[in-house]
């Protein structure tokens, strides 16, 4: 029962902290892409990953890795994007990347257009006071990727063995 728990809130409670941190701080800590790598490493024996799987998770990680990290030299993405954007792809696997990597580009299609958009007008007073808010806003600041790159995990993983496999019924009132 406490794998199940596990599964149900440790990827999930590391998305909402990389959007949260992107959102006020624009940077994503290290230790977000390092917990979710450590997870996996912990999780994929404990759940009965067999070694193809975890081969199968490693290089959809690495490729995801060598791709964002590309993207990182040519100023596209931010480092912390890129790495926990190869994290994700390590707890997908090639099995949900293509459709992970899709709902994350389409989100961050959408948050870009919005935040253009956002920033063609003047931020109000009231709002004014708060830093993140103000960053934000200001047109020279990039745009918090990694909001996009977690609603997009967060979409995907229910569909993943991650939680399909988990026993519910544990979990039921009695």
């Amino acid at each position: 029962m406490i794998l199940d728990i596990a599964r149900l809130m440790l990827f999930p409670a590391l998305m909402a902290f990389a959007a949260a941190s992107d959102l006020l701080t624009m940077t994503i800590p290290n230790r977000v892409s390092l917990a979710l790598l450590a997870g996996f490493v912990v999780m994929a024996p404990l759940t009965g990953m067999n070694v193809h799987d975890v081969l199968n998770h490693a290089g959809a990680g690495a490729l995801v890795l060598v791709v964002a990290f590309s993207m990182f030299a040519m100023g596209w993405v931010g480092g912390g994007d890129a790495k926990v954007a190869a994290a994700i792809g390590l707890w997908f696997g090639f099995d949900h990347l293509l459709d992970y990597l899709v709902l994350a580009s389409l989100f961050g299609g959408a948050l870009t257009v919005l935040l253009l958009q956002l920033r063609q007008w003047p931020l109000p007073y009231a709002f004014t006071s708060q830093p993140w808010l103000t960053r934000l806003h200001d047109k020279q600041t990039g745009i918090p990727y990694g909001i996009a790159l977690a609603l997009g995990a967060l979409m995907i993983y229910p569909d993943t063995d991650w939680i399909k496999t988990i026993d519910l019924a544990h979990f039921a009132m009695r």
